[in-house]
């Protein structure tokens, strides 16, 4: 007699365990769900804390990722509910730190329970079956919402309030659809090497500007003073008012470039000041393809591994996460 599957269910809170509170205050996470019509499986409930997402910290996620270490050799899946205004940063904290053999599916909800609309029950539902397919191995933490499954790296909020609020280009990297109670999973890529870290902590300040039309560096010295590191938001394919040049030229702390579109990576093109090419050659480091809440993360960890500026440098260079 074979043994049945044994899945994880690691609830930390937010809108998923979220009802309105007695006293009127609004919504807050008081109960964390069951994963409904889940047949044959060994399910085992974990819930280390209870949070709304915006007071998730990368402590927090520091924290998760030990939990999940310690739970992986028992588990053949393992998912982890959230609230979602964060969802896709604690995602890529985990992606960036986690090596273990088994699937790990994030998901959360978009509506509480008392509403008729709770999609609550179908993405929990969703994220076990995709815990627990084999071809979930070998792809890191994966986000399951609507049915849609997401990359790590690539995930983020696109709307405030719709069901189908994830998004992320180029968009899904599978879809899982139910029959009746069968569900029908399909991979449209094929599982990428990654890079996991293992910070010694983490600690580090990192803090983050966003450009726009006019800025002269407001708040850039303060930040820039009392942070470890920085990541600038900025224009395009990543260029900055001409003003900011000279401040990214005099600091030997790292700044990493993203940009504020919501898509595409950032590009040393244009040679004016302040431009992209001159920010590079001033010492700042592209990002990539990562947005800047994502980057924050990715120095985070690496400062807290130890690293230097320029191996910092490389890692974003190589696309190493």
């Amino acid at each position: 007699m074979s043994t049945p599957p044994r899945l994880a269910v690691i609830h930390t809170g937010g809108t998923i365990a979220s009802r309105p509170s007695p006293d009127g205050r609004g919504l807050t996470p008081q109960q964390a769900p069951s994963v409904p019509g889940l047949d044959g499986v060994q399910v085992h409930d974990v819930q280390p804390f209870s949070l709304p997402s915006p007071h998730m910290t990368p402590a927090h996620m520091g924290q998760l990722a030990a939990l999940i270490e310690t739970l992986a050799p028992d588990h053949d899946g393992m998912v982890v509910t959230h609230g979602t205004d964060t969802l896709e940063e604690t995602a890529f904290a985990l992606h960036l730190t986690l090596n273990v053999p088994v699937p790990v599916v994030l998901t959360g909800s978009m509506r509480h329970a008392e509403e008729v609309s709770w999609d609550g029950p179908a993405n929990l539902l969703d994220a076990a079956h995709v815990a627990l397919h084999p071809s979930s191995r070998e792809r890191g933490p994966l986000v399951v919402i609507g049915g849609d499954i997401f990359d790590a790296r690539t995930v983020t909020k696109i709307h405030t309030t719709a069901v189908d609020a994830f998004g992320g280009y180029p968009g899904p990297i599978g879809r899982i659809d139910r029959e009746g109670r069968t569900p029908r999973l399909h991979y449209f890529a094929r599982p990428e090497p990654r890079a996991t870290y293992r910070p010694a902590h983490l600690n580090a300040r990192v803090e983050i500007l966003y450009a726009y039309a006019g800025w002269t560096g407001e708040g850039y010295a303060e930040a820039e003073a009392r942070a470890d590191g920085l990541v600038i938001a900025a224009l395009g394919t990543g260029n900055l008012p001409a003003e900011l040049l000279p401040l990214i030229r005099a600091t030997d702390k790292p700044v990493i470039i993203a940009t504020r579109t919501h898509a595409g990576p950032v590009l040393p093109v244009y040679g004016y000041a302040g431009g992209g090419a001159t920010l590079v050659e001033a010492g700042a480091i592209p990002a990539s393809f990562l947005n800047a809440h994502k980057a924050r993360l990715l120095l985070l960890i690496l400062l807290g591994q130890g690293l230097t500026r320029e191996q910092i440098r490389a890692v974003f260079e190589r696309d190493e996460f």
